[in-house]
């Protein structure tokens, strides 16, 4: 029996703009599992390979940052014979709207001048994306010559690559563009070729790259610990690629959740980015809100798991059929239990950042139809929020931790559904608090009832998550389908920190769990403790490590005021940032590798949420607090400065710019925030 892999990713660059990502080897070739330029989640051109004189260049350095990825190479057997190269061939991609632009520059310093033919050996299979991921395989299109151009058309695409020298030719399934070229000593030749991809008709998810609709150009951070700033700066560049807009509004933006399978809207992924962008301004959040509202639940449907005010999980271009694990989704899809508080979340968050009032007025129906299918859920689920696949096609589990085999008890097995989350009770609780808030301080209403709601829910989570008879009294990762508590130790709670759920004392405890050398380790806190039977350092949800789950816990931490804990948790995320070219991955192992993490080989690069995580950085180092409704900013640095003096401009109370300086001690020394009030504690 044939077995599929899913391509793994981790040693290939990726850029990526909007609804068009391109993978390739460090050569910049396409061929390899997983490697080619998509574009609405097809697989434009599946082949591209560059050899000179019949040879592939010889590899130097590669990298790659949003929109671009550049190679450079040797020609080793060009040029003047001796230990130093004499021919540089560097190339350098860049993903344009619906296409790609590449150019590629020969440079010699050979003593005489070096003549070489360049061939690009081109292909397309114009699969789908699920396909892919799969391990599968599509069948090449035809090429032909029109114009002057090479043309494919796949189901959804007219494909054209056009270059103004050499000549090109195709082949059948395959083409070929050839350039003769003479280099003499200190020259350099420059071939430009491209792709230009068209739409062959409407699609049902017509996102487009959003890359301009955002400005972070003013955010800057600078740290004694050099470390930083490299890498807040490819995470801002990294989210500027996933930025895309909604089809239905084009001037509203949100992040795609990941390149290359996820690179669309996914209610939570997008939603957390937006939330972890916040101090840098509301821009991203407003345009993710209204996209998410557009779309939110009207109807219950067990196919796409839709109900009344439930805000969505994703939305594809197609249905998305996975043909080895054989999940079956809707292009449509609503298997998310905690996209919808966290959606009310954003908004009250959104607003306190300095969203302008009128679009949080525009989206009062939708925030009482989430509210709505908060209490339903609610009610259904004997007092809390939880799911099933009732499909009997979609996912198993419908919280962050989406794999089927996340949910583990403490002897390793795997906890039945329904389940219903701690991190998911936790949301409601602070989602209702938040609701109560813009009820009173946007339309002057009383918000005490969702006060009462969010009370009894949390007596309940307090009586039936505790976990008492471990060696340490922990809170569970959930309740099971057989009433039983999912009792593994796992980062889920983690995302109860700073809710408001816990008192005192059982955050201590939450905290203390949280960091035990079994969780917390040198890159960061795993999904699931290393004491459980079921660990697997790369397991997707059983022991690996993700960004973004992290930065939540650092978040809690730093409001509930375990500030320490919280320096330990950033640290761990800036030396894994720092040593893997400044890029966030979705997610690593749980163990390091002389100091490295453990690629998860099929780890999204660049991941919002991830990238995003440097918003969240920033909070909790400075403390960060806003209060636009009443001009108000508190800042609460954590104290010694994790990574020394640190200097942030960028941020933003509304339309405010803020400026603010901490020294190493964790001071604060200079703030500029006109207009604001400024509180320091």
């Amino acid at each position: 029996m044939t077995r599929y892999h899913q391509p793994w990713l981790h040693d290939l660059e990726i850029a990526v703009l909007g609804n068009v990502t391109a993978l390739s080897d460090r050569l910049g070739d396409m061929g390899v599992p997983g490697a080619g330029l998509y574009v609405d989640d097809r697989r434009v051109l599946s082949l591209c390979n560059l050899t000179v004189d019949g040879e592939p260049p010889t590899w130097v350095a590669s990298a790659s940052g949003g929109s671009v990825t550049q190679i450079a190479t040797l020609l080793r057997s060009h040029g003047d014979e001796g230990p130093d190269p004499t021919v540089e061939l560097h190339r350098v991609r860049e993903l344009v709207d619906q296409g790609l632009h590449e150019r590629i520059v020969v440079t010699s310093h050979a003593s005489d001048p070096v003549g070489a033919q360049l061939n690009l050996l081109l292909a397309s299979d114009g699969v789908d994306i699920a396909v892919v991921k799969g391990g599968g395989e599509g069948q090449p299109v035809p090429v032909t010559l029109v114009d002057g151009a090479l043309v494919w058309q796949e189901e959804r695409h007219d494909i054209q690559v056009r270059s103004e020298s050499g000549s090109p030719v195709a082949q059948g399934h395959s083409a070929l563009w050839t350039w003769d070229v003479v280099v003499a000593q200190g020259e350099t030749i420059t071939l430009e070729w491209t792709v230009a991809v068209s739409r062959r008709e409407e699609i049902s998810f017509g996102a487009n790259a959003g890359y301009d609709l955002v400005d972070w150009s003013g955010v800057s951070v600078d740290c004694d610990d050099a470390r930083v700033k490299p890498l807040i700066d490819r995470s801002l560049l990294d989210l500027r690629g996933l930025l895309m807009t909604d089809p239905q509004a084009p001037q509203d933006v949100f992040t795609a959740a990941g390149t290359p399978w996820y690179l669309t809207l996914f209610g939570r992924d997008s939603l957390w980015a937006a939330r972890f962008m916040l101090p840098f301004g509301t821009d991203l959040a407003g345009g993710t809100l209204r996209a998410l509202a557009r779309r939110q639940g009207t109807r219950s449907n067990a196919l796409t798991a839709e109900g009344p005010g439930k805000i969505l999980h994703e939305v594809r271009r197609a249905a998305y059929v996975d043909p080895v694990s054989h999940l079956s989704l809707p292009p449509v899809y609503f298997g998310s239990v905690d996209a919808t508080p966290l959606w009310i979340q954003l908004l009250h968050d959104a607003w306190r950042w300095g969203l302008e009032e009128s679009t949080v007025r525009d989206l009062r129906l939708n925030l009482l139809a989430a509210l709505g299918w908060m209490r339903a859920q609610a009610d259904r689920g004997d007092g809390l929020l939880s799911y099933l696949d009732e499909s009997g096609s979609g996912l198993d589990n419908q919280g962050w931790k989406d794999s089927g085999d996340s949910m583990r008890r403490r002897d390793g097995s795997i906890a039945p559904a329904p389940i219903a989350l701690v991190e998911t009770q936790a949301y409601a609780v602070s989602a209702a608090c938040a609701a109560a808030h813009l009820l009173e301080g946007v339309w002057g209403e009383d918000g005490d009832a969702w006060r009462e709601w969010a009370e009894e829910l949390s007596d309940r989570i307090r009586e039936r998550f505790w976990v008492s008879d471990a060696d340490v009294r922990h809170l569970a990762m959930a309740i099971d389908g057989e009433g039983r508590r999912v009792d593994g130790v796992g980062s889920n709670m983690g995302h109860v920190l700073g809710t408001g759920v816990l008192n005192e004392a059982e955050a201590r405890r939450t905290t203390h769990v949280l960091t035990r050398p079994d969780m917390l380790g040198s890159g960061g806190i795993g999904t699931l403790s290393r004491d459980n039977p079921a660990y697997n350092p790369v397991g997707y949800h059983t022991g690996s490590v993700w960004t973004h789950d992290n930065a939540i816990a650092a978040l809690g931490l730093g409001r509930d005021g375990f500030a320490a804990e919280a320096a330990q948790v950033l640290k761990a995320l800036v030396g894994v940032g720092s040593s893997v070219d400044n890029r966030w991955p979705e997610l690593y192992g749980g163990e390091l590798l002389m100091g490295k993490p453990v690629p998860y080989p099929a780890s999204c690069r660049p991941q919002a949420w991830a990238a995003a995580s440097a918003g969240a950085l920033v909070e909790v180092a400075l403390g960060l607090a806003a209060d636009a409704p009443h001009r108000t900013l508190h800042l609460s640095p954590i104290a010694p400065a994790p990574f020394g003096a640190m200097r942030v401009a960028g941020l933003r109370v509304g339309q405010t710019p803020v400026r603010v300086e901490v020294n190493a001690v964790g001071e604060v020394v200079d703030v500029d925030a006109p207009g604001l009030d400024v509180i320091v504690r």
